[in-house]
């Protein structure tokens, strides 16, 4: 039943207050959280593009700083927005420090990939733009943040990798140096001229301006086949030249050999006709 005295102008005045009071505070906070988002995203955008343009910060410090900048307003924001709805903010920040070994336990995960994160930025096992195999993934870095390591792959997938798996495997980084070797294989026929074969081949590379001159082009009978004679031929180049050398290798020695007459051998099929 609604008491006697509910409908009282004093009583509806009050009632009133607060519901304005109340209104006004999730107004207030609606637009403290929207503009803190505003603000936090502007800055995180605002130190990336600084660090871009200086040549003294590494661009992936530039990012995870650019994360951790963010993350850290966020938190103030939502501080803020507690407080207008009357959240004592010292109470809440001695309640969460009380808190913080249950909070680790049952994020051990999520702070695991934090720690993991400030190891990679500082021991720079890798970096932005840089081509590496992390957790079993391979792809092109695109950004580092607090938790993970975004790489796209080859064909341009989006692979999110937790920085604690990344840290805590092998991390293979193919950019890291200025060169790499291009191993390359080919096959002959035990009827052909093996010297003529490796020549040829070491003929091919040492003609392909983006193969280096030191080390010089090596070339050597790896194996005797069951149906061929197998070479194996190295050449060093710039990293970022690796795929257009082997590719166009494959494919010059190839033309190379038909003109030279050397053959490369296939599968054959041999049917023997038992007499009865």
């Amino acid at each position: 039943m609604i008491p006697e005295d509910f409908f009282n102008p004093e009583t509806i005045a009050v009632l009133t207050q607060r519901a304005l009071d109340a209104g006004t505070s999730l107004v207030l906070a609606s637009l403290i959280l929207i503009v803190g988002m505003i603000v936090a995203g502007t800055v995180r955008k605002a130190v990336v593009k600084a660090v871009h343009k200086s040549d003294r910060i590494d661009n992936t410090l530039g990012s995870f700083f650019a994360s951790l900048a963010y993350w850290g307003l966020m938190i103030m924001v939502l501080i803020a927005v507690l407080a207008r709805f009357g959240v004592e903010t010292t109470s809440l920040v001695a309640t969460l420090g009380a808190a913080t070994l249950a909070i680790g336990l049952a994020l051990q995960g999520t702070l695991s990939n934090l720690a993991a994160g400030v190891m990679i930025v500082l021991f720079r096992p890798y970096g932005l733009g840089d081509w590496v195999e992390v957790a079993g993934q391979s792809g092109t870095v695109k950004d580092i943040n607090l938790f993970t390591t975004i790489l796209a792959t080859g064909d341009n997938k989006k692979v999110i990798v937790p920085n604690g798996e990344g840290w805590g495997s092998v991390i293979v980084n193919y950019s890291a140096n200025e060169t790499r070797r291009v191993d390359l294989g080919f096959s002959i026929d035990y009827g052909d001229d093996i010297d003529k074969a490796m020549a040829t081949i070491t003929k091919v590379l040492e003609a392909d301006k983006r193969v280096l001159k030191d080390p010089a082009v090596f070339t050597a009978v790896k194996a005797h086949g069951a149906s061929s004679v197998d070479i194996v031929c190295r050449a060093w180049c710039a990293t970022g030249d690796y795929w257009g050398v082997f590719f166009d290798a494959m494919k010059n020695v190839k033309e190379a050999f038909d003109k030279d007459g050397i053959s490369i051998p296939y599968p054959h099929e041999v049917h023997i006709t038992r007499k009865s």
